[in-house]
């Protein structure tokens, strides 16, 4: 279950990278704009103060981000990912931050990116940060607890890769990736970063008795591994992907 008040705890520092992302598309005429994983709504402002007058398209799988985004004024509705088909005039997607996810998006990608009409672009962004310190101590202590496959550690591609696979498919790619640092605040400010996110199916695989006790142990790992400054903030870095593909 997805917490959007926790996720947009820390929407400063999480809806930059999707600013980045979108600053690079280009500003073209667009008859229907996509918000692929929509979330609480909050950054599907970005597609429609630019392209006011586009039709909008808003899914989230999520029923209590669906619910905060129509609080927000969005007409978004549920839908799952994968059941998502371009339509002849789905001329901008923004897919932030939802494909690392999704096992097969590879293969999404190759079925959505030739089915856009021509002067599409769609604009993804994913974490890059599978081998950072918190989430190899998360693998280390499910390991340790013998609780297996939550996290997979090539969830997503590097940018080199997905550029392969859009070229391969004769599209044209903008790839590259960036190593944000964010100044946290707060105690166990890492911990409570990945609650939001990383922690979601460990946090559904686990009893309340047995989720208090990782998250302490975690907490503890993590204090270590990010140390914080004699001011009582946390530096985090953290790696995005980014990939904006343009149908000819």
């Amino acid at each position: 279950m997805w917490d959007p008040q926790k996720y947009l705890s820390f929407s400063e520092h999480r809806d930059r990278p999707a600013h980045d992302l979108m600053a690079r598309v280009p500003s073209r005429r667009a008859r229907r704009i996509v918000d692929l994983g929509c979330g609480a709504g909050n950054l599907t402002r970005l597609l429609t103060d630019r392209w006011p007058d586009a039709e909008v398209e808003a899914t989230d799988s999520s029923p209590e981000m669906v619910e905060a985004a129509r609080a927000n004024g969005i007409d978004a509705r549920r839908q799952d990912v994968r059941d998502w088909e371009p339509r002849p005039d789905s001329d901008v997607v923004l897919c932030n931050a939802v494909l690392q996810w999704v096992p097969e998006h590879v293969d999404l990608l190759r079925s959505w990116l030739p089915a856009l009409p021509a002067g599409a672009a769609f604009a993804f962004q994913v974490p890059g940060n599978f081998d950072s310190p918190s989430h190899r101590e998360i693998r280390d202590l499910l390991g340790e607890r013998e609780v297996p496959g939550l996290l997979d550690a090539d969830a997503v591609r590097s940018p080199a890769e997905y550029a392969e696979i859009v070229a391969d498919l004769g599209l044209s790619v903008d790839a590259w990736e960036t190593t944000y640092v964010h100044r946290l605040n707060g105690p166990d400010p890492v911990l409570e970063w990945i609650s939001g996110t990383a922690l979601r199916p460990v946090r559904a695989a686990l009893s309340t008795e047995e989720w208090a006790s990782f998250r302490a142990e975690l907490g503890a790992r993590l204090r270590s591994a990010y140390p914080a400054r004699p001011d009582g903030t946390t530096w985090l870095p953290f790696r995005r992907i980014f990939v904006i593909a343009h149908r000819r």
